[in-house]
């Protein structure tokens, strides 16, 4: 009798585990690896881009860093023999998904994204809708405000060309340098966050407004909240473009497509 976790497909007849490469850097990510690491069908790897100081480890085996752009991750693919290729990278992570698109094309590797559906406005909402961060500078306006800034710390710099404002940024990794904002306040923290301390932490600050990327999911939306409640405008920044490809919005879904890929793929 096989010993499987609850929703994980038992694949008893495979002779050898499904090789998988999972593209890290999400809750979804997480999850999934969690729930593969219960069962010998799969043998996963997380793959983390490592631009987080703090990574936690999951409960499969997993590398950090690039792969060399798109020949890297093709070679990648072939020399480990991958059978399945999952992208659960970030919604903003435009650049790798693309690239993984492409590798697994070229590889003959099957790939499924993994994505949560993106938050929509709702009742009580005060939301402008920009395409670019750069659009995202413009929208605050020449007057000063307080702003929070819950983008993580690549886009930054865009805001310096906009100093009059007083920031407040949210990192989950302490600054090894100084922020290029001259009116800027830090707070350290990794989700998921909760919508009682984001309200207190935007009072506390007497944000004005909110910036922040369209991330999806309940591990973040928690300043929305907080926001709709304190009737903050907030600037969202839309998702990026990608790439055509096959993608579900939960762990389940993944599951069941790694099961129906399992029993197309020789043993």
């Amino acid at each position: 009798m096989d010993n499987h976790g609850p929703g994980v497909p038992s694949l008893a007849l495979m002779t050898q585990p499904l090789r998988l490469l999972i593209l890290g850097g999400s809750t979804e990510a997480t999850r999934l690896a969690a729930a593969l690491a219960q069962d010998a069908a799969y043998a996963a790897t997380v793959s983390f881009a490592g631009r987080t100081e703090a990574i936690v480890p999951p409960p499969v085996p997993y590398r950090v860093g690039g792969f060399g752009g798109i020949d890297g991750l093709v070679q990648y693919l072939m020399s480990e023999r991958i059978d399945g290729l999952i992208d659960a990278t970030h919604p903003f992570a435009a650049q790798m998904k693309a690239h993984a698109v492409t590798a697994a094309k070229l590889a003959g590797v099957p790939l499924l994204g993994l994505e949560r559906p993106a938050w929509t406005a709702g009742p009580g909402d005060r939301w402008t809708e920009v395409d670019r961060m750069d659009a995202a500078v413009d929208a605050l306006g020449d007057k000063r405000r307080r702003v929070f800034l819950g983008i993580g710390r690549l886009n930054l710099h865009l805001f310096a060309r906009a100093p009059q404002h007083a920031y407040l940024v949210r990192l989950v990794d302490p600054p090894r340098e100084a922020l290029p904002l001259p009116d800027v306040e830090v707070v350290v923290a990794r989700g998921p966050f909760h919508d009682a301390a984001d309200r207190a932490m935007l009072e506390r600050f007497g944000a004005e407004m909110v910036v922040t990327k369209n991330s999806g999911g309940t591990a973040a939306d928690a300043k929305l909240v907080a926001a709709r409640a304190l009737g903050l405008p907030v600037v969202m920044v839309r998702r990026p473009a990608v790439p055509e490809r096959q993608v579900v919005a939960t762990v389940a879904d993944a599951l069941g497509w790694l099961s129906r890929l399992a029993s197309e793929t020789p043993a």
